[in-house]
């Protein structure tokens, strides 16, 4: 380093709590993103793997490289791309999401935090900042996994959850694989997944919840992700005439059932704050306007803070379904057929953005992400922690998502705090 850059990076260092991002910058920045697969009603259907993800990864791609920064590319299509530091031995901080959207998602969700942290390098470089520790914004493939099953699958495949094969071998409702679109679209890369150092990782993101816009708060320092388990529960009756069967002789399954249904949601609100009960789909046998209902099948989905917590409301659930079919004498069966484990972030990643937050004068407090995001396979390899800002009424995964200007900077000014304290200067 020749002298005159020693004595910019010391003087960007004394001044170093004044920093800000461009925040119309990053604005312009995301619009632009939005345009490729852009929708009539405002929103973005840019699915992964498809021409349209090669073209808005081609363009992050291009900003990075403008931003001087060095691209990797892994073998499930993750992109790394990366700000030297001071010091090149020592483990990248990184922060990320993804780019791939809903078929009817909107400009922000996954966006902003890759181009969040597109801004963060960009703003470090107006400053003539050097960090000790090298700087990383990644992209992860498909992470909503509308189009291929398993959602967050570059990060997972990453994280070992799961094998690259097994991701290879996902194929969409056309019957296209993911190692074949990978190839088609140029972006399967020579690097294993997984073998991409990582110091501590920050994910930047709209709430895609109500509760920090209902109590008119800026940030969310994020603490972790609910546990989730899914259930599949049936419900045995026998279907009947609906005019001529008594009511007192009625093997009615939907009844019974919306009584367990009932439950679902009160064991959510025994459990606050985070406690979550949820029947999202419900099948009626035969669905027939006069037949008594014979069958019921339907999903159950309890998500808490903690394992114990969400753990104790399915035994709750099950135990009240017991009850239930023991009184009315008709079958239950609950078969859970998936679960996540939550996921507590590392205390000095939840701590460099609290501060951060109150260094800079945002308004913040505790939050919990009930949604899975790549963060939470990173927190599984590396310190990990998540910023959360305001979007409008709680809506994501539809195109009318919507976030203030003034918060996209807020929660992009944070994350340049906290990764320029976990990164040194």
């Amino acid at each position: 380093m020749n002298a005159a850059i020693a004595e910019q990076n010391k003087k960007s260092t004394a001044d170093l709590d004044k920093v800000r991002i461009n925040g119309e910058r990053l604005w312009a920045s995301l619009m632009e993103l939005a345009q490729i697969g852009a929708t009539p009603k405002g929103g973005v259907c840019r699915l992964t793997l498809t021409d349209l993800d090669k073209q808005g990864r081609d363009l992050v791609l291009s900003w990075a490289r403008e931003a001087g920064l060095t691209v990797t590319i892994d073998k499930i299509g993750n992109g790394f791309m990366r700000r030297a530091g001071r010091n090149n031995a020592l483990p990248p901080i990184v922060t990320g999401s993804h780019i791939d959207t809903q078929p009817t998602g909107g400009k922000f969700d996954g966006n902003y935090g890759v181009l969040a942290g597109i801004e963060v390098v960009r703003t470090l470089n107006d400053h003539g900042i050097q960090t000790e520790a090298p700087i990383e914004v990644a992209f992860w493939t498909n992470e909503e996994g509308s189009r291929f099953v398993p959602v967050m699958m570059g990060s997972g495949v990453f994280a070992k959850a799961f094998t690259l094969e097994h991701a290879y071998a996902a194929r969409d409702t056309e019957g296209k694989s993911v190692k074949d679109e990978l190839t088609r679209i140029g972006y399967i890369g020579t690097e294993e997944p997984g073998q991409h150092p990582i110091g501590a990782y920050f994910e930047t993101h709209i709430e895609q919840g109500p509760v920090l816009e209902d109590n008119d708060i800026t940030i969310g320092v994020v603490q972790g992700v609910l546990g989730i388990r899914w259930f599949d529960c049936t419900v045995t009756g026998m279907e009947a005439h609906a005019g001529p069967t008594p009511m007192a002789l009625r093997k009615d399954a939907l009844q019974v059932s919306t009584h367990l249904m009932q439950e679902i949601v009160a064991a959510a609100l025994r459990h606050k704050p985070h406690g979550r009960g949820t029947v999202g789909m419900v099948h009626v046998h035969p669905n027939s306007r006069n037949v008594i209902p014979g069958q019921v099948r339907f999903s159950i989905d309890l998500r808490n803070a903690t394992d114990a917590l969400v753990d104790t409301m399915a035994d709750e659930v099950k135990a009240f379904a017991a009850k239930l079919s023991k009184d009315s004498g008709l079958p239950i069966e609950i078969k859970q057929v998936s679960g996540y484990p939550a996921q507590a972030f590392h205390k000095d990643c939840v701590d460099a953005v609290g501060r951060a937050a109150a260094k800079l004068g945002y308004s913040n407090m505790p939050t919990v992400s009930g949604a899975g995001h790549d963060a939470v396979y990173m927190a599984q390899l590396a310190p990990a922690g998540m910023i959360f800002i305001p979007c409008k009424d709680g809506i994501s995964h539809n195109e009318i998502e919507d976030a203030k200007p003034e918060h996209i900077t807020a929660g992009c000014n944070v994350l340049l705090h906290a990764m320029l304290e976990r990164a040194g200067t």
